[in-house]
C-alpha cells in the first residue's frame, strides 16, 4: 500500500499548486478540473476549479491537492491517501476505519475507473481509500 498526502483547497489549489512547484523546482501533473466531470455531481464546485492534481517533485508524487467546499477562509485540510493493490483490502480497510467516523463519501466505483472512498475516522484523522481497478484489454 502507497500513502500519499493529499491536500483539500478552499478555491486556490492551482495557485498553491504553482506557488509549490516554482519554490521545490517541481511539476504539476494529473490536473482535471470539475468542468471535466461527467454528469453533474460536482460537488456545488466552479467547474474551473481543480478537481485533482499531483504536484511531482524529483521523480516522486509530492502531494495530491484539489479544491473542495470551504467556508471561504482560504485555508486547506489535509487527508492521507491509502491506495490498494486489491478490492478486498480497500473494503476491509474502509469498514473498519469508518467505526465511529463519519463518511464523507461512500466506498464507490467512479468513473476514472476506480473503487475510491473519503472518510473522517473516531480521532478526526481524515482518510481517502482508492483501488485503480484492472483494466481490460
Amino acid at each position: 500500500m502507497q500513502i500519499t498526502p493529499y491536500l483539500i483547497f478552499d478555491g486556490n489549489c492551482e495557485e498553491a499548486l504553482n506557488f509549490y512547484a516554482k519554490i521545490l523546482s517541481g511539476n504539476v501533473s494529473g490536473l482535471m478540473r470539475y468542468k471535466d466531470a461527467p454528469g453533474e455531481n460536482r460537488m456545488g464546485m466552479a467547474g474551473d476549479k481543480v478537481m485533482h492534481s499531483h504536484l511531482d517533485v524529483d521523480g516522486n508524487v509530492l502531494m495530491m491537492a484539489s479544491d473542495g467546499p470551504g467556508g471561504g477562509q482560504g485555508t486547506a485540510s489535509a487527508h492521507l491517501s491509502l491506495n490498494f493493490k486489491d478490492a478486498d483490502s480497500i473494503k476491509a480497510a474502509y469498514t473498519a476505519l469508518q467505526d465511529g467516523g463519519k463518511v464523507s463519501m461512500p466506498l464507490q466505483d467512479t468513473f476514472w475507473g476506480a473503487t475510491f472512498g473519503m472518510l473522517t475516522d473516531k480521532y478526526g484523522v481524515n482518510w481517502m481509500f482508492n483501488y485503480d481497478k484492472p483494466k481490460n484489454n
